[in-house]
């Protein structure tokens, strides 16, 4: 049997993929009103196929408690936050599964970490707790860290088909556990030291933190002298060593808008690259703020609840809010005092931020200028509705005249 810790946007869909291939799984979770929902067959976030693999889950006898289970294999997928203040990671919630798993768990059993965490977070957090009861890692508990590697909105799909690393002190065990992501994962798995997965993740993340911070950039330095930015990066692209990304209003989501801080927190002498490409992509809601305030004087807009908001999640057709550029903005527009702004999104079905609409034509009734945060295919689709509206359009979809860019 193996018991998952978590069952967020992470731990859900691995448990029911593990489920669907016929292993016994237990999904266990803090948070009993999530559980509830599980047991009565209703998920708790939407993601293409993760319906049909639910169903197949539930037929195969997938269980979901707020209780630890006795077995041999644990995979712990609880948030990993980071302190805001000391760009550190706050291991936490990681700390008490790994616990609550001591409590109950059989002798030799492996504790898989498929949680987001900076390097040397087992060696410094996790080792010292097990040690605490006297238990000797390797004979006792075997450690190992699994990264996850999926995005929102294609999760099923990357759960089979991305790569995936394998981090434990014992090879053998190593391969093991390689051979119990073998029952869903199609493409390679690699098996290496804790220290370099837990690595890994943080740097494939950061990399691409650091490339969309060139293409911010960029967009700022076309914004002073008023270039097209997306003309010269298509131009640049023709090169066939060049490959640069599209500007937007930000980096959300729980990876490479917060990995990069594990990095800036443990090496703060040798992340230089790095912490500017975050200041970058932090300051991009602050400078929607100014195209915003540009277009306002433009046409003699005083009233900031003119303005609407397109999109709370944190990138196109999927519910997740984690870190979205879109509540950013609006900490900083809390900071400057204005208030009112209008906000819509067709996938947040529930109120999370002040003015928020749930109906699009009544959302576009009270505004004039639509700022397009999130390309969600829904925007993309009614793009005739929003023609007599002022427009920035952030995400580079409107190619009717007269649309602001950033």
């Amino acid at each position: 049997m193996i018991n998952i810790i978590g069952l967020g946007y992470i731990g859900l869909p691995t448990a029911l993929m593990f489920a669907k291939r016929g292993l016994k799984v237990v999904g266990t979770d803090k948070n009993t009103n999530l559980v509830n929902l599980l047991k009565e067959g209703k998920l708790t976030f939407e993601e293409k196929g993760l319906k049909e693999i639910f169903e197949d889950a539930l037929s195969n006898g997938i269980e979901f408690t707020t209780e630890y289970k006795k077995t041999h294999t644990y995979i712990i997928a609880v948030p990993t936050p980071f302190i805001k203040e000391s760009k550190k990671l706050d291991p936490k919630y990681v700390i008490s599964a790994v616990n609550n798993v001591l409590d109950v768990c059989e002798k030799g059993a492996a504790i898989i970490i498929e949680s987001t965490i900076s390097p040397g977070t087992i060696d410094k957090y996790i080792r010292p707790e097990i040690e605490k009861r006297s238990y000797v890692i390797g004979e006792d508990i075997h450690l190992l860290h699994a990264p996850e590697r999926i995005i929102p909105g294609n999760m099923i799909y990357e759960l089979e088909h991305n790569s995936r690393t394998i981090g434990a002190d014992n090879f053998k065990i190593g391969e093991r556990v390689k051979g119990l992501y073998a029952n869903f994962c199609k493409a390679e798995i690699v098996v290496t030291d804790i220290r370099s997965a837990e690595m890994s993740k943080v740097v494939e993340n950061t990399y691409r933190d650091i490339n969309i911070a060139f293409a911010n950039e960029l967009a700022k330095i076309c914004r002073k002298d008023n270039l097209n930015i997306y003309e010269i990066i298509k131009i640049a692209n023709k090169h066939p060593r060049v490959n640069i990304l599209e500007p937007g209003p930000g980096v959300g989501g729980h990876c490479i808008s917060v990995d990069p801080w594990f990095l800036v927190g443990d090496y703060p002498d040798l992340t230089n690259l790095i912490l500017t490409a975050r200041k970058v992509n932090d300051s991009m809601p602050r400078h929607v703020l100014g195209r915003i305030r540009d277009i306002m004087r433009d046409h003699d807009i005083k009233d900031i609840s003119k303005v609407g908001l397109y999109g709370l999640a944190y990138k196109e057709n999927v519910d997740d809010t984690r870190e979205s550029p879109t509540l950013q903005l609006l900490e900083r527009m809390d900071e400057h005092l204005a208030f009112g702004v209008k906000v819509f999104d067709p996938f947040v079905k529930q109120r999370i931020v002040d003015h928020q609409y749930m109906n699009f034509e009544d959302f576009l009734n009270e505004i004039e200028i639509l700022v397009i945060m999130v390309g969600h295919n829904h925007i993309k689709n009614n793009l005739n509705l929003i023609k007599n509206k002022l427009v920035l359009d952030t995400k580079n979809i409107c190619r009717f005249e007269g649309s602001y860019k950033l």
